[in-house]
């Protein structure tokens, strides 16, 4: 006998799995090999790839940079669109589902997802280059410190936002209202349906995982550099490409291991003591600087940007000929976001189950946006205050010879600077790793079959190769290379977005029209066929009359009943006229003055039969497969329900709901 507390999977004598069993070939195999081919190609020849990935860029901010700043803010559109429109009373998953966690926590887990390495790194660094060298006016002024924080603002503002926001909603909504995974293809399902499944989706994850490694490795570089230059200041650690190698090397072991520790000891922990310490060097900041100050600027920059922010987005320095400095930073952030968003996408879509589309719209855009915009006023004005209040300009040149230093020449002119600086360093360390085993969890869901978990030697490759990207990337040319190869990524994901937009609007449209007409259908009354027989009522909902049928019913069921309400209107005093088109519809109209007259009409509507009426559904359809509804049209025009079959007081009954209706609206206006 079996023994039924024996485990399928454990049992001695079942065969031992396969080591690639679990992986989905169709997504793994393309994303490792274009993975590891970049490598081999950076290794062997780093100028190459560095030319290589300089030509790109150069490309991509030249000839489709328009394209990705308008698409962009299509996407912004798109989803505020949503949110206001009626989608936005859609739920996350059926209709009687709650949220999977409360406001607060909700709150707090987008809050974490706003935050990165990119903040640690452009936090004082974009205020002081922008002010250095602004895209229009006059150098180290106070118009252009106004300028820094604006456009500071725009690219961490809501555009990135708006980005994250249409990949996690596309994620949410298809995977809890509608079942299905919680992949990128799902959302391509109402455009292309169970082909998904096939080389379509295969490719549509693929550029998922393509454009998340890059993503992820341009911030595992910005980190590394930045760490260096840390350790550098703390304890005259060289800065060269060799140190940065050896910490990405090291690092990468670090969060490979909480990779393989799984979601709830390894990342979740980190996450943890990565906000206590970020919150920590915040709030030092905010009390150790120019305080007011601060709070004065917060509102300032906010006021500055709400009252710009439509004509920064389609600004590309067309008439100033600034393509260079759109490339450099606003195509850049563009590119790195839309890589970024299958990441944090998939993040704020597994924590948002229950929540309605205008609920989440308005969670994702402004609770991360709000923090973010915090932690930029307190860094970056309180570094502009160093420069133009206290007169501590090497902070400016600091920055211009090597951005990386940007924060530990800012901690420096404050209070306890060591002590900020060692965590400053170690907050980047916990950045670069929660990062890196959070993204290798998420390209673990896109290269794995099902929902199962993934097979521990494969959280280890994404793990490992995204330490390896980042210092392939760095030993082909650096940052720029980092700006280059996001940027590049980015495009082709972009138009997956394009098409992720217009599944969802299709699916969505196609739910609301569903729900509009299952509210409003006006459906047999209960005693319809002899007797009231439900088998009656059955037969009745399975037939599919034609033309002739329909015809006679008019003649036979629906005038006569138009006939016996015209007589008892008239006993009332009011003109009423039943009459026939030449189509055989057949109508009902009552005289009220100067008044709206009160119309009722049945008229013959052909529609196309269901596929399931056919033997073989891929036949050319013929003008006789045409099947008849006779459909009630009001005044407004047709209501969307079929009355035929109904006995001649149902029909009655019908008219006299609809009157009283009108006669409602008449006492209502007069």
């Amino acid at each position: 006998m079996n023994d039924p507390t024996v485990r399928p999977d454990t049992d001695p004598a079942a065969p031992p799995e396969r080591w690639h069993s679990r992986i989905l070939g169709p997504v793994f195999y393309p994303s490792a090999l274009i993975v590891l081919a970049l490598i081999v190609m950076s290794f062997i020849a780093p100028e190459a790839m560095e030319s290589m990935f300089g030509h790109a860029k150069t490309w991509v901010a030249d000839e489709a940079g328009w394209f990705t700043v308008l698409t962009v803010a299509g996407f912004l559109v798109f989803i505020v669109g949503i949110a206001i429109s009626g989608f936005g009373r859609l739920k996350l998953g059926p209709d009687h589902s709650s949220p999977d966690y409360s406001y607060a926590t909700w709150f707090a887990m987008l809050f974490a997802a706003g935050m990165g390495i990119g903040l640690m790194f452009f936090g004082v660094a974009e205020p002081i280059m922008h002010y250095a060298e602004p895209p229009v006016g006059d150098a180290q002024t106070v118009a252009a410190a106004r300028q820094a924080m604006r456009i500071t603002f725009f690219h961490w503002g809501i555009h990135a936002w708006a980005i994250y926001a249409v990949v996690a909603l596309s994620l949410a909504y298809f995977a809890y209202r509608h079942g299905l995974p919680l992949r990128i293809r799902s959302s391509l399902y109402p455009l292309i349906g169970d082909r998904i499944h096939g080389p379509i989706g295969h490719a549509v994850d693929t550029f998922a995982v393509l454009g998340t490694i890059f993503g992820l490795a341009t911030s595992l570089g910005l980190g590394v550099i930045q760490i260096n230059a840390g350790l550098n200041y703390l304890f005259d650690t060289p800065v060269g490409t060799t140190t940065q190698v050896i910490l990405i090397s090291l690092i990468t072991l670090i969060a490979t291991g909480s990779v393989v520790s799984g979601l709830d000891k390894g990342v979740r922990r980190l996450s943890e003591l990565n906000m206590i310490m970020a919150v920590a060097l915040l709030a030092f900041v905010l009390i150790a600087g120019p305080t007011v100050y601060l709070m004065q600027t917060f509102v300032q920059n906010t006021g500055m940007y709400i009252s710009n922010v439509f004509a920064m987005t389609f600004n590309l320095y067309a008439y100033e000929s600034r393509g260079t400095w759109l490339g450099g930073w606003t195509l850049f952030y563009w590119g790195w976001w839309i890589a970024w968003s299958p990441f944090v996408g998939m993040f704020i879509a597994r924590i948002s189950r229950g929540r309605t589309i205008r609920e989440f719209v308005i969670g994702v855009l402004l609770v991360p946006l709000g923090f973010t915009f915090l932690w930029m006023t307190i860094y970056g004005n309180t570094a502009l205050h160093m420069v133009m209040v206290d007169g501590a300009t090497q902070l400016v040149d600091a920055v211009a010879a090597d951005s990386s230093v940007a924060i530990f020449q800012f901690l420096e002119n404050l209070p306890f600077s060591t002590i900020t600086s060692g965590l400053a360093t170690a907050l980047v360390v916990i950045f670069f790793v929660t990062s890196s085993d959070s993204g290798s969890l998420v390209i673990d869901m896109l290269t794995t079959k099902g929902e199962e978990e993934s097979p521990v030697w494969q959280r280890i490759f994404w793990a490992l190769a995204e330490g390896i990207v980042a210092i392939a990337l760095l030993l082909a040319g650096g940052l720029a290379a980092l700006q280059a190869a996001t940027i590049a990524s980015a495009l082709p994901f972009t138009v997956v977005m394009i098409l992720m937009c217009w599944g969802m609007v299709r699916a969505m449209r196609l739910e609301v029209v569903k729900r509009t007409s299952l509210r409003d259908a006006r459906v047999a009354p209960v005693g319809i066929g002899a007797g009231g027989d439900w088998k009656a009522r059955l037969r009745s909902l399975a037939h599919h009359p034609m033309q002739k049928e329909v015809l006679t019913f008019l003649q036979t069921q629906v005038r006569p009943a138009f006939e016996d309400v015209a007589a008892e209107l008239r006993k009332q005093n009011l003109e009423v006229a039943v009459e026939e088109g030449d189509d055989g519809r057949v109508w009902l109209q009552v005289g009220h003055g100067e008044e709206m007259d009160f119309f009722y009409s049945v008229r013959p509507v052909p529609y196309e039969p269901p596929s399931f009426m056919f033997e073989d559904p891929r036949r050319r359809r013929k003008e006789t497969d045409r099947f008849y509804r006779g459909e009630v049209h009001l005044r407004e025009g047709g209501q969307d329900y079929d009355v035929m079959g109904w006995r001649k007081d149902e029909l009655i009954h019908d008219v006299l709901d609809q009157y009283q209706r009108h006669i409602h609206f008449l006492n209502v206006v007069r």
